[in-house]
């Protein structure tokens, strides 16, 4: 099986999918942020580096579903590359920092990967509000994200909401993670693996649904 977890920039997508990666015995795989050549240059100049950075994440995610399509084992991947496409592309698009034409060429790119590749089996979206967001950012405290703006916080959530429950057709769990701490809680932690059984293993399906 394939499954994926997504959300907004500190929203908690590592760590959901390292403690869902150790109970169920899934190998994990995460987006290459600390080896990104491009992250740093982009939140220091964003219109400059906004195409090299997408292309790079699509290539690396493109790489995953690779390797995800090919395995005999259930991988949990921290972020799809639809959300590189379908949130975090558009969102640059839409702010102007990128051309007509390095925007076409992406996508060109995009819809010709996705003849080769499948979607997750289930997609775990965790939706945070902005303070949520900005809280946990503070918290793990990697400089180039310090200088990150609300407004484009704010962008990129009113595009996950439209990309997860208008665009995306797939199978889609919610977890409303305002007020969850499923790291250091073990009943918050529980509640999300009791959905994950039912939505994977169950007779029944809460998809879409968010937490009681």
């Amino acid at each position: 099986m394939y499954i994926a977890v997504a959300g907004n920039i500190g929203s908690g997508k590592s760590t959901l999918t390292r403690l869902l990666a150790k109970y169920y015995g899934w190998e994990a795989r995460f987006e290459s942020v600390d080896h990104n050549p491009y992250l740093e240059d982009y939140y220091r100049d964003i219109h400059r580096w906004s195409f090299n950075l997408e292309v790079y994440f699509l290539k690396e995610r493109f790489r995953d579903l690779i390797d995800i399509s090919q395995a005999n084992h259930t991988i949990i991947q921290d972020r799809t590359i639809y959300e590189g496409v379908y949130v975090f592309m558009q969102n640059n698009k839409a702010m102007g920092h990128l051309s007509d034409r390095d925007y076409e060429t992406y996508m060109e790119l995009f819809e010709q990967m996705m003849t080769v590749v499948r979607q997750p089996d289930l997609m775990i979206y965790l939706h945070a509000s902005v303070p949520h967001l900005v809280g946990n950012i503070q918290k793990r405290g990697r400089g180039y994200e310090q200088t990150i703006k609300l407004e484009y916080l704010e962008n990129l959530n009113r595009r996950y909401d439209d990309f997860v429950f208008n665009k995306y057709k797939g199978r889609v769990m919610t977890i409303e993670k305002d007020g969850m701490d499923f790291l250091n809680n073990a009943k918050d932690l529980a509640q999300i693996i009791d959905r994950i059984d039912a939505n994977l293993f169950g007779l029944f399906s809460d998809t879409r649904l968010q937490n009681p």
